[in-house]
């Protein structure tokens, strides 16, 4: 009798369990989709002769503030008719700002160190440097939430390391190895391994609503962009540019934001439909 009750509670959640995996399916495919696409519009706009702006944080920036205009629009409108439903709320709460300016601040630098070390290294690299989220996570996930790892994993932590050893190698070897943009990588790649465990535990806060997070992600990340602006010396590099009046350049500028407005949705709908070593493995 035992053996039939297991039986039937299998049947009853095998449907549950293949459409949890098949959106899991869909919401990675989307970020793949939008991830290599936003790398590639960021490369543009961060290394091109097109754009030639040397102020890769001010072109952060401004893809936050556009990220911001979207989803404060969508606040006041309530979402898309028929389509989706924005949730209510507002970053300017001061329980709200409490609960996610922490996380909001490495949200910033992840974004920032990023597009830093895109700036300076090719795409494959790129991905190489990234790679090491899942070795930071390891170790992040063993000293703030003292979650133990299987040999095996630590095994394929090694080999991420030689891999990106091998990376690196063979990016001096054709001389084009930055170290200044491998630094950035590798810090790019410590803050978003804080940024997904953080995300977890900052959810419940805005009640699962992935909107909201990036909602406010932007919208604090608005105000703590400037002294990053600053302190990389870039004032000089926006006064003596002379393409702000191009459309091809707002156009591009424009593109970007959307770009990364999209990024940022799907990185914390990731985060929030799968554990955070999944997450991490996908990246």
């Amino acid at each position: 009798m035992c053996e039939v009750k297991e039986e039937l509670k299998m049947k009853e959640h095998r449907p549950d369990l293949c459409s949890r995996y098949i959106k899991i399916f869909i919401v990675v495919s989307c970020y793949w989709i939008v991830s290599i696409a936003t790398v590639f519009v960021n490369k543009t706009l961060l290394s091109s002769q097109s754009v030639a702006l040397e102020a890769p944080l001010f072109i952060t920036w401004f893809q936050c503030v556009v990220s911001f205009t979207i989803c404060y629009s969508l606040s006041k409108s309530g979402g898309i008719p028929k389509v989706f439903t924005f949730p209510s709320g507002t970053p300017w709460n001061i329980e709200v700002v409490r609960k996610v300016v922490p996380l909001s601040v490495m949200f910033t630098l992840m974004i920032a160190t990023n597009n830093l070390c895109l700036k300076y290294v090719g795409v494959p690299f790129y991905y190489v440097g990234r790679s090491l989220t899942t070795v930071f996570n390891v170790v992040f996930s063993y000293i703030l939430l003292g979650q133990t790892t299987s040999y095996r994993c630590i095994l394929c932590c090694g080999f991420i390391i030689f891999g990106f050893y091998l990376g690196v190698d063979q990016e001096s070897l054709l001389g084009s190895f930055s170290l200044i943009g491998t630094i950035y990588g590798v810090i790019g790649s410590l803050m978003l391994s804080l940024y997904s465990i953080f995300t977890k535990k900052v959810l419940p806060s805005v009640n699962q609503e992935v909107w909201l997070l990036s909602y406010y992600n932007n919208a604090y990340s608005i105000f703590l962009f400037p002294p990053l602006i600053m302190l990389n010396g870039e004032l000089s590099a926006l006064r003596n540019y002379n393409n702000f009046d191009s459309t091809y350049f707002w156009f591009q500028m424009v593109i970007g934001g959307i770009c990364g407005f999209a990024i940022g949705y799907f990185t914390s709908l990731q985060i929030k439909v799968c554990i955070v070593v999944f997450f991490l493995m996908s990246k």
